[in-house]
């Protein structure tokens, strides 16, 4: 386990007031040409002790993002909970690059007009999906019961509340309607399923085995058949635009890293679950049970693909369900090193539709 400093950042401890300061200073930031080649004395580096941010996880504990960036910058992990505290740390200057998940990002991009963020690469996909419990085998028979997303305005929020939409289900941001939706950490999540106090959760793996495993629940919905070949993004990488355009060098080398961090976890998956799992019991005080670690991983997609499309259709999703206003994305990908990182390595490009 690496000796690397960790933060915990609070997203309450923030504050709108500077949120929205910060965001108004990226704005009026000048661009440093990506000519000039300069790194920074410190990277602060955000991602979440789950499953689904393994690519991270690997990348620091297998020392790829400290040998990519140099011994001369200081790598400080930070750590969260959930994707909108990411994206305000990220605003008010807490963080500088961090993993999250789609919704946030578009979230975050669009009410900093554009500004304060760019997407720089993937991280996952696949593996979440809606379990309930025993007696509930149609989105009919959700009517009148109680759902948890791990919070509200986060990518698996946002898919609950579309998928209930397509079949004509209410909900309100509030937890009214006709599915009463209560946004809550994955860990309560389980424990009130267990408890028999909620009736499913729309959460990403591995609490999709763990609510199966551990509350005797059912899959009702696998959120990778609703998707075109079965792929959506679930985890990118995204950072501040001011970092961006002022250290490409930097991002490149994080890219890098997360590129050694995919081939690792490709050609040795069982250290890498080990790793992981590890490496979240070190953060949380509980790790995955190997019994449906397998099953978990299976489902998971860790890919450097930020699949932008996908991204495109969930802020379309966000604005059907009321969660989003504006869906102009123009400006949100910044792949430059990432293309030419796959272009040195012989893959193909990735293009934003």
């Amino acid at each position: 386990m690496s000796s690397i400093r960790r933060t915990l950042i609070s997203a309450a401890a923030l504050g709108l007031s500077l949120l929205l300061t910060s965001c108004a200073s990226t704005a009026a930031s000048p661009t440093v040409p990506k000519a000039q080649i300069e790194m920074p004395s410190e990277v602060r580096f955000g991602y979440f002790p789950n499953f689904t941010h393994a690519v991270a996880i690997v990348a620091l504990d297998k020392g790829y993002l400290k040998k990519r960036l140099g011994s001369k910058v200081t790598l400080t992990p930070v750590t969260f909970n959930a994707g909108p505290a990411a994206i305000e740390a990220l605003f008010g200057g807490a963080v500088d690059v961090t993993l999250a998940g789609p919704n946030p990002t578009i979230t975050g991009f669009t009410q900093s007009k554009g500004a304060a963020l760019r997407v720089i690469s993937g991280a996952a996909s696949g593996g979440a999906g809606l379990v309930v419990r025993a007696g509930i085998a149609s989105p009919a028979d959700l009517k009148g019961k109680t759902i948890a997303t791990p919070q509200l305005g986060n990518t698996q929020d946002v898919a609950l509340r579309y998928w209930l939409k397509k079949h004509n289900l209410s909900t309100t941001t509030e937890g009214g309607g006709d599915v009463h939706i209560v946004p809550q950490d994955n860990a309560t999540a389980l424990a009130a399923f267990v408890a028999g106090k909620l009736d499913g959760a729309w959460v990403p793996e591995p609490w999709v085995s763990r609510l199966v495993a551990e509350g005797n629940g059912t899959e009702l919905v696998d959120e990778a058949t609703l998707w075109p070949k079965g792929k959506f993004v679930v985890t990118n990488t995204i950072a501040a635009t001011t970092f961006v355009n002022k250290y490409p060098a930097a991002i490149s080398a994080i890219v890098a890293a997360e590129l050694d961090a995919i081939d690792f976890i490709k050609a040795h998956p069982d250290e890498a679950k080990s790793l992981v799992n590890a490496h979240i019991k070190t953060i949380t005080g509980s790790q995955i049970d190997p019994a449906y670690l397998d099953k978990a991983w299976s489902n998971v997609d860790f890919t450097i693909d930020p699949l932008p499309s996908t991204l495109l259709a969930s802020a379309n999703h966000a604005r059907a369900v009321g969660l989003l206003d504006s869906v102009d994305l123009a400006g949100i990908y910044d792949l430059s090193a990432l293309n030419a990182l796959l272009t040195k390595r012989g893959d193909s490009k990735i293009t934003v539709p």
